[in-house]
């Protein structure tokens, strides 16, 4: 938290590099802004710092980016804002320090979550829920491929809001437990980066001590789950161009 005394000068951290008049003693506060897939390119940058008024609530700065950054707020309808790593609402009021999160409609304990740019295998996912009582795993593994509703695809690229990332991924593996209570271990481990057709995109895995205990229907469910809130997002290259993929589904601010 920071104030300003008299009338004076401030300089906006950000691409715009715009000077503000300010008159008077202002309780101000920094506010980290980050942008993820369309997003980040229509802003011209992943990493925002703004300066907001002691009191302003998400919706004022999301009004303001909205006016730096037109194209924002045509996407506005489509995009989701995260403050802190957790859904949030408009009405929500800032403070000194926060990290808000714009992003589009995601693409699709001891449990093994994680995000990762190392090439992924199948076979050492699935080892990672294995036990000595365990009888049971059911695996998903999905891959990159090349073609998409008939458009050539020559790579995918994936991006994340990692740290929120996982945070969902540790929602989903919950919700999967109070679903299913007798599974056993959860992986849900998701590459990004560029991947070549063929390469491995996410490995899925989930153990139980028999088939009858839910590990094909929790499997199922992560998979789903994941393309719902967890904040990852896919961009098609082929010959024709490229289009970032983006979901439907909207999360509500305390999904």
């Amino acid at each position: 938290m920071g104030r300003l005394f008299g009338r004076g000068l401030i300089h906006r951290a950000d691409s715009t590099s715009r000077m503000v008049v300010l008159e008077g003693i202002i309780d101000c506060m920094n506010v980290t802004v980050k942008l993820f897939a369309r997003l980040r390119e229509v802003a011209g940058a992943g990493r925002l710092e703004r300066v907001l008024d002691e009191g302003a609530t998400l919706g004022d700065m999301l009004r303001q980016l909205h006016t730096e950054f037109p194209a924002l707020q045509v996407a506005a309808s489509r995009t989701i804002v995260a403050l802190n790593r957790e859904f949030a609402a408009p009405d929500r009021v800032l403070h000194d320090g926060d990290e808000v999160a714009l992003f589009p409609p995601v693409s699709g304990g001891a449990d093994c979550l994680r995000v990762t740019r190392e090439s992924l295998s199948a076979d050492e996912v699935i080892r990672a829920v294995v036990r000595p009582h365990i009888g049971a795993v059911a695996s998903f593994v999905g891959t990159v491929r090349c073609v998409s509703e008939g458009r050539a695809v020559a790579y995918l690229e994936y991006e994340a809001y990692e740290e929120m990332a996982v945070g969902k991924m540790q929602q989903a593996a919950a919700e999967m437990r109070a679903r299913w209570p007798r599974l056993a271990q959860v992986a849900i481990v998701q590459r990004i980066g560029r991947l070549e057709v063929g390469e491995i995109a996410v490995v899925i895995a989930v153990s139980s001590g028999h088939r009858d205990e839910g590990c094909f229907e929790a499997c199922r469910y992560a998979i789903d789950r994941l393309k719902e809130i967890v904040p990852i997002w896919k961009k098609e290259v082929g010959p024709d161009g490229a289009a970032w993929i983006e979901g439907e589904h909207m999360p509500a601010a305390d999904a």
